[in-house]
């Protein structure tokens, strides 16, 4: 049984920033889907092989671009969030908001954040996990005013307002709760 699949490397294929090769793997076991995923350094994809040289130079791009839009999409980490968090107090509270420590959290279901000013430490809720950046800043704003001022006071309020998209963000999380007390309808027939 030949060796199957027969790996190649794509010529002068686009090389999406953290990647130093891109390997393509023909499969004549593969008869019309294409994937792609990272090794390493190395981007691998696996193509049918019957496919054309030009057919192959098309995919490895389309490929390329797939994968570079999921990993534009994932969910920032802890240290991503502490960057930014910084980043927005830097724009918002002339960087006089500075939290020890920023991270994502399970155990939040009723709130979206919380802040300890004490510790100053900030929290976020998992359930801000693939919802628009603008919302997630929104939060993350939120919380930043909170070591600056305890409560929801009228000065809390004046922090956020230098945010243009408070309004928006709120109307956005409170669409999200109110969609959760919606009653679900049964599954249509035949689901």
């Amino acid at each position: 049984m030949p060796a199957d699949p027969q790996p190649s490397l794509a010529s002068d294929p686009p090389r999406p920033s953290g990647t130093s090769a891109v390997e393509v793997r023909r499969s004549s076991r593969r008869r019309r889907t294409v994937s792609a995923y990272r090794e390493g350094d190395r981007t691998i994809v696996l193509i049918p092989a019957r496919m054309s040289e030009a057919e192959e130079r098309r995919w490895v791009t389309v490929m390329l671009d797939k994968l570079a839009a999921q990993e534009s999409r994932r969910t920032p980490g802890d240290s991503e969030l502490a960057e930014r968090a910084a980043r927005l107090s830097d724009q918002y509270f002339e960087g006089r908001a500075r939290p020890t420590s920023v991270r994502w959290v399970t155990n939040q279901n009723t709130r979206w954040g919380s802040c300890t000013p004490g510790e100053g430490s900030i929290r976020l809720s998992h359930r801000l996990q693939g919802m628009p950046e603008y919302v997630i800043d929104y939060v993350l704003l939120h919380e930043l005013a909170h070591l600056l001022v305890p409560g929801h006071g009228p000065r809390f309020w004046r922090l956020l307002e230098a945010y243009p998209r408070t309004e928006r963000a709120r109307g956005y999380l409170e669409g999200v709760v109110a969609a959760a007390r919606l009653p679900h309808p049964p599954p249509a027939r035949g689901e």
